[in-house]
């Protein structure tokens, strides 16, 4: 856990936060207010920017844990944040079983993921979620599309709020070429992940089709480590997802994972095929 002050970059023309993340935000500002801080007096002593204090005081931004814990001292607030925090917005639009991955996925010094279905969430444009939650089976509601999206799109924010953070993507080509949601949907989408691979802690490698075999034949797979260079892996299947802890499971998918980088085009490569994909289009 670093000690530094951080910092979380606004966007704008979000979809309406979750009810409960603004709940979050309204008990934090009372007890903000009944300790008598402004938000700039009070955001050093957390360690986070004003801005930051703001956007989750409006509920537009999911509090991390950290600043949940920072905020029960500083306030004294009996417990009742961290109760709170409990319930808070992100889950709303995130499966029971990634909740655990998903706070780890906060903290991680390093994040790998590899996936042959479809785009990964943290590389998504808003149009391709979009299309994806809205062709769900069974069937979504219009609120229920737009708290995944608004969990979907808070996530990406991940990428640009921890630039210490290793980024690494290796996505099979043939997810680009399907097209989901269009062609004008797989522009936006193509534009939007080179734009997110021109981030420094960001390296996206395809695989590509040329490759008829591969060390991810068994399917997707995510690790992580910790600031305690802990490791962990996620894989997730029909309505199901398996957090791995076990030091035996993880060794194996890092071998598998490493032997991907290998079968991959590199970064440049991946990104010039990328760049004729969408000019093709």
């Amino acid at each position: 856990m670093t000690d530094s002050i951080e910092s979380i970059e606004t966007t704008t023309n979000e979809p309406e936060p979750p009810d409960s993340l603004k709940a979050f935000g309204a008990v934090h500002k009372a007890f903000r207010k009944r300790a008598g801080y402004t938000q700039e007096e009070y955001a050093p002593l957390v360690q986070y920017q004003p801005g930051t204090v703001a956007s989750i005081e409006q509920g537009r931004r999911f509090p991390q844990r950290r600043f949940v814990e920072r905020s029960e001292q500083v306030l004294e607030a009996f417990g009742v944040l961290q109760e709170v925090y409990k319930h808070a917005g992100r889950e709303t639009g995130l499966a029971s079983w990634f909740r655990k991955w998903g706070e780890l996925e906060e903290q991680a010094i390093s994040l790998y993921t590899y996936e042959n279905r479809l785009v990964p969430g943290l590389l998504q444009s808003e149009g391709y979620a979009r299309t994806l939650f809205g062709a769900r089976v069974p069937l979504l509601t219009e609120s229920q599309i737009e708290a995944q999206l608004t969990a979907r799109m808070q996530r990406q924010t991940l990428l640009r709020e921890r630039p210490n953070t290793a980024f690494s993507f290796i996505v099979e080509e043939y997810v680009f070429q399907r097209r989901t949601g269009g062609t004008e949907v797989t522009r936006e989408l193509i534009d939007h992940v080179l734009g997110l691979a021109e981030l420094r802690n960001v390296e996206l490698q395809l695989l590509p089709l040329a490759r008829d075999v591969h060390a991810g034949l068994d399917g997707p797979m995510q690790l992580l480590e910790t600031p305690e260079n802990e490791w962990f892996g996620y894989c997730e299947g029909q309505e199901t997802g398996q957090f791995i802890a076990s030091p035996k499971t993880i060794s194996v998918l890092h071998m598998r994972y490493a032997k991907l980088r290998s079968q991959a085009l590199t970064p440049e490569d991946s990104r010039s095929l990328l760049e004729r994909m969408r000019g093709a289009l």
